[in-house]
């Protein structure tokens, strides 16, 4: 299947050597060259690529121009064209415009000419080219919520089995055995979400789309959170009532965290229960001990998860 950014770059080309070549220009097949260097895959990133390129080509041009005007048209000046601007480029941080940069030297070369007129020439050439890709560019980029919708449910879906999870070890941690793929699983889909949110974002030009980069983030945040809780939940070798009291709280989480606003349920509960476990009897053995001490991390780091969720989650309005 042929992708949306393959179509505009071939209207691209097709456009830009027309148009060079109605406007009588030298060499109007390199305006084709120029716009398939100015296809992107963001908005935002097409301009700014683009006007780096003509930024650099203009410098090239400038360079080249005092370069081959020096020390005439020699193919070891061209050597010196590369070493002085490509590194002069460098410095700039001019690094996408040294292939354009080059073309246009190249055409000064063959032409064995730095007038005004062939330097404009030039000039025309990288507007029409990388000023025409940019502008289909801007017309059309495909939406990407569809796919982060499509990851959130997934992940959410992730999270909350994770949850359940916890809960049935907490429960029954004799004969309960999980293989942890649902978190290995949930990486990869953050990883691929964030990719995408990045993407939207920088496809909106006038207006930010961070709230999924946002959202993302505060997953990859929570995930990390999941990921300690997991080796707390693995220390718990024995059902205690404390296990029991958690396990209820990760039950209440798996259907929470697929909640879009913030409940705060959990939150609540937790401190509720901690206020009770304050009025157990000390353990009584070190196995006792040991476990309860790992239940008792394991609320603090559920309490650092849901600060999380405070904190990024949207608010519903009373």
């Amino acid at each position: 299947m042929i992708g949306i950014r393959v179509i505009k770059t071939a209207a691209a080309v097709v456009i830009a050597i027309y148009l060079a070549q109605f406007f009588d220009l030298l060499s109007p097949f390199s305006a084709g060259l120029f716009a398939v260097l100015g296809v992107d895959v963001t908005k935002k990133r097409g301009i700014k690529t683009s006007a780096i390129r003509i930024l650099a080509s203009l410098v090239g041009l400038l360079l080249a121009a005092l370069i081959f005007y020096s020390l005439g048209y020699h193919i070891w000046a061209i050597a010196v064209f590369v070493l002085v601007v490509y590194s002069l480029l460098a410095k700039l941080n001019l690094h996408d415009g040294i292939v354009t940069s080059t073309v246009v030297m190249l055409h000064l070369f063959a032409l064995q000419s730095v007038s005004l007129t062939h330097i404009m020439n030039e000039v025309y050439l990288l507007i029409i080219g990388l000023g025409l890709s940019t502008i289909i560019n801007l017309i059309y980029m495909p939406n990407e919520h569809p796919k982060l919708d499509q990851a959130r449910i997934r992940l959410e879906e992730l999270l909350s089995a994770i949850f359940k999870e916890f809960a049935l070890h907490l429960n029954d941690n004799e004969n309960h055995v999980w293989d942890g793929k649902e978190l290995l699983e949930a990486y990869d889909v953050i990883e691929a979400g964030n990719l995408i949110a990045e993407r939207s974002a920088d496809n909106k030009l006038l207006q930010g789309n961070g709230d999924w980069v946002r959202y993302y983030e505060m997953r990859r945040q929570q995930l990390e959170s999941t990921q300690r809780m997991l080796d707390l939940v693995a220390q718990v070798y024995r059902s205690l009532p404390h296990g029991h009291q958690i396990a209820q709280l990760f039950e209440e989480l798996s259907v929470e965290v697929k909640m879009e606003y913030y409940q705060g349920n959990v939150d609540k509960h937790l401190s509720e229960m901690e206020a009770d476990f304050k009025k157990y009897p000390l353990p009584v053995s070190r196995d006792e001990f040991e476990v309860r001490s790992a239940l008792l991390q394991l609320c603090v780091e559920l309490k650092n998860y849901l600060s999380i969720a405070k904190r990024s989650k949207k608010r519903k309005e009373a």
